[in-house]
Parts: structure tokens; C-alpha cells; sequence
């Protein structure tokens, strides 16, 4: 899939047009089995999972929740149009991590029959946003979900998946529950999120404090995104990157917007406080390093959007390759699933 053009947007953006009044979906409540501790026996424990769902079901519970679902948004629309492209009806999919549902208010029944929406916060699952596809909510970790094997012909996920402790389990459990020749469509935080953001807070502690701590959570490499969908199963795989960038009044704004949308860092080795002073200086260091023209200063979101397919004997791979000639001085594989048809040059 082509690289696609980074976005610049206002630092508020509107929730999406378009959205039915009505809910015409059956939503409702399901428990499902998650692990004491939020992570998985042997993996790295991170974040701690009990702040991140606290953390979500707040911003979930404010007043305006929609005002700081901009970004979530698009991200889940650019998920919607990447399932789109595959020609092919999806009679049962899942939404792991699905937040207020970002991916299934772009969706409609003629493409997803039934949606299983799967979260760890019951306030946010509880506040959906509207769609016409029916619906089942499902509280459950990523790492833990309570589904049979071979049961979803599509997973999606959105801006969930760099919260788990075990990314790893993560994508096995995902592709565990994917039924022979579904495909997985995901996407997450990449390694230069809020770089403006980190570096403005690492420099003002260092000359404040003397030494710095991290405020930006890690993300994972995209070096290492492909070998960790491989090492869980999936074949055929497209990881792609995208930029974002969208613009605050201030640091200030920044902060309160991830807030809202339930991002704030939940790493077990955060620092709990900042001094004042050292936030002020963050806040003069990120508008004199990174400041725009008309006095706003920029926030890169970096997206990395991945596609899986799980084995099935159908799947057939075809090799072209085009003779040296004028028009055509290039070889591309030529992807065939059922019907549905992917280039990659």
C-alpha cells in the first residue's frame, strides 16, 4: 500500500459528520478473562494496565469526550478504507482495543456483518459512538482475548496495541481467533510520537533538575513490527508508515488534548511530578525549537499501519515480472485472496 501524504491539522479537530442519531446496532456487556496482574507470564511488565484502563474510563467519562477524539478518529478512518480495498464481504470481525468504536462508526453492514468491539475500559465501551452495524461490546485485555480459535474472518485494532505488555501474545491471541485466510489490519504509535514533545521535556529537566526522566512512553520499531506479525503466524504482511501533525496553541494544550483522549503515560518507570519551573521551561524550549509561523507549535504523530493474513491453502502467490521495456522497466509480486487483488511494486 502506498506511503500516504502526512496531514496538518487545526489542534481541535470536529468529530466526523455523518453520524446516524439513532443507533441501530445491539450493544451490550460481556465480561472477559484478563490476567490479575495486565500482563502475561514471562513478558516485560512495562505499563502498568490498571492506570491505562483508570485512565481511559476517565477521559471516556467527560462531558465532551468527542472533542479530543480527532486524532483516534482519523486513524480509524484510515483503517475503515484500508478494509474497504479488499474485495471481499467480512460476515464476523472484531475491534481489539476498539476504544468508542473509532473504526466501526466508518464502516457499514454491507462490508462487516456483526462487530465485536473489545476493550479494557467499560466507560468507554459503554459511551460507543454511533454505527449501523450491530454490535457487541466486550470488556476484555488485548492479551486475553476470550475468543474461540478461527472464529473472525477480520481483526482490526486502532491505537491500542502500544499499551500491551506483550505485544508478542498480543498478535498470536489476534491471530489465534482470525479464522483461515482473515486478515488482521491494525495500527499504532510509532517510534517519533511527540518526539517534539520528549525532547522539549528532556532537555528543560536536564538543565533544571540535573538529569532527566522519560515522559513519552517507548514505542515499538517498525524494524521490528514485520518480524514480530511473522513470528505470530501471519503471512503476507504490508507495514507502512504515515506522519500526522497537528497543531496546539502550546505544550500546555498538547498535554490536556492526550489527557482527553486517554494517552497520558502510564509506564511504571514514569516520574510522578514535575517541577513547575521545569514545565515552564519545557513549554519556552518547545516553542522556541519547534514554533510555526502563526505562533502554534506542531505535534508529530507517527502511525505505523499493518496488514496480516492467516494461512489457507486458496492463498495463491504469483510472481510478474515485466521484461526491461519502455513503459515497464520494473518486476511487482501480484497478491490473489479470494477475489481480491493487492500490488505491492
Amino acid at each position: 500500500m502506498p506511503l500516504l501524504t502526512p496531514l496538518r491539522f487545526s489542534w481541535r479537530r470536529l468529530p466526523a459528520a455523518g453520524v446516524p442519531v439513532k443507533n441501530l446496532g445491539l450493544r451490550t456487556v460481556a465480561s472477559g478473562a484478563s490476567s490479575p496482574s495486565g500482563a502475561s507470564p514471562k513478558a516485560f511488565n512495562i505499563f502498568d494496565r490498571d492506570l491505562k484502563r483508570k485512565q481511559k474510563n476517565w477521559a471516556a467519562r467527560q462531558p465532551e469526550p468527542m472533542k479530543f477524539d480527532y486524532l483516534k478518529e482519523e486513524v480509524g478512518s484510515r483503517i475503515a478504507d484500508r478494509v474497504y480495498d479488499i474485495a471481499r464481504d467480512f460476515h464476523l470481525a472484531l475491534d481489539v482495543g476498539c476504544g468508542r468504536g473509532y473504526i466501526a462508526e466508518h464502516l457499514n453492514k454491507e462490508a462487516v456483518g456483526k462487530f465485536f468491539q473489545t476493550d479494557i475500559a467499560e466507560n468507554a465501551l459503554k459511551n460507543a459512538l454511533e454505527t449501523e452495524i450491530p454490535t457487541v461490546s466486550v470488556l476484555a485485555d488485548e492479551e486475553f482475548l476470550p475468543f474461540r480459535e478461527n472464529t473472525f474472518d477480520l481483526v482490526v485494532s486502532s491505537l491500542s496495541l502500544h499499551w500491551v505488555n506483550d505485544l508478542p501474545r498480543a498478535l498470536e491471541q489476534i491471530h489465534y481467533v482470525l479464522k483461515p485466510d482473515g486478515v488482521f489490519i491494525g495500527a499504532m504509535f510509532g517510534g517519533d510520537t511527540l518526539f517534539e514533545l520528549r525532547c522539549s521535556l528532556q532537555l528543560a529537566e536536564t538543565e533544571r533538575e540535573g538529569g532527566f526522566s522519560p515522559h513519552v512512553s517507548p514505542f515499538t520499531a517498525v524494524n521490528d513490527l514485520g518480524h514480530l506479525l511473522g513470528r505470530a503466524g501471519f503471512n503476507t504482511l504490508t507495514v507502512d508508515t504515515d506522519e500526522i501533525q497537528v497543531n496546539y496553541p502550546g505544550m500546555f494544550e498538547l498535554m490536556e488534548d492526550l489527557q482527553g483522549m486517554g494517552e497520558s503515560n502510564c509506564a511504571w518507570n514514569r516520574k510522578a511530578l514535575l517541577h513547575r519551573d521545569t514545565m515552564l521551561a519545557a513549554a519556552a524550549v518547545y516553542r522556541e525549537m519547534y514554533r510555526n509561523e502563526d505562533g502554534s507549535v506542531p505535534a508529530t504523530y507517527q502511525i505505523y499501519y499493518m496488514i496480516g493474513w492467516k494461512y489457507h491453502d486458496s492463498q495463491v502467490l504469483i510472481l510478474i515480472t515485466f521484461l526491461p521495456v519502455l513503459m515497464f522497466p520494473f518486476s511487482f509480486y501480484l497478491f490473489t485472496y479470494g477475489g481480491g487483488f493487492f500490488f505491492l511494486i
